[in-house]
């Protein structure tokens, strides 16, 4: 993983769009990504097992934790590079995964970065002329997955994802516009 700044740009965004082991694998080939990890979000249980969440019993969402540097990537330019793999209309279902655990959601840790979420949300929505089923709420509980979903398609490369292998190469070349 890479090595995290210490100048206080570091941040964490929580995203669920689908399985995670794609959208964790395509987060982290954009700069300014230090870290993700795969996990379980917004649940009603403590420490589900990926078995337990594929019932559709416990509420949570196959989510991905972003910490990134926002000095690098900040959250406009990560929130609309999520817009750009999910189908934001699309209820508990992305690519052939379907369940509630597959649906999409942007859960924010601080208060602070609500409004700027939010408008990006809203531009989306104005964009498509439909209300997104995309969730955005506070983070409630998160609880990494077990170590075999962590960076799934580094350790399996032709593993299954519903996003497309020219979804990455997107994402490796793309850079945040600089004000």
């Amino acid at each position: 993983m890479k090595a995290i700044d210490a100048s206080g740009n570091v941040r964490e965004l929580y995203l669920a769009g689908g399985c995670f082991w794609g959208l964790e694998h395509y987060f982290k080939q954009i700069e300014g990504v230090l870290e993700t990890e795969v996990g379980y979000a917004n649940g009603s249980t403590e420490n589900p097992t990926y078995q337990e969440v594929c019932t559709d019993k416990t509420g949570f969402a196959e989510t991905v934790r972003i910490k990134y540097d926002s000095a690098v990537a900040d959250l406009d330019f990560l929130i609309g590079m999520y817009f750009a793999v999910i189908d934001p209309l699309s209820v508990n279902r992305q690519g052939n995964d379907r369940g509630t655990q597959y649906r999409t959601g942007i859960y924010y840790t601080a208060d602070s970065d609500l409004r700027q979420i939010r408008d990006v949300y809203r531009r989306k929505q104005r964009e498509i002329g439909r209300p997104l089923a995309v969730e955005l709420e506070p983070l409630r509980n998160f609880y990494p997955a077990e170590d075999n979903h962590q960076d799934y398609l580094d350790k399996n490369p032709d593993g299954y994802c519903h996003l497309s292998p020219e979804l990455f190469e997107y994402a490796r070349k793309a850079k945040a516009a600089k004000l």
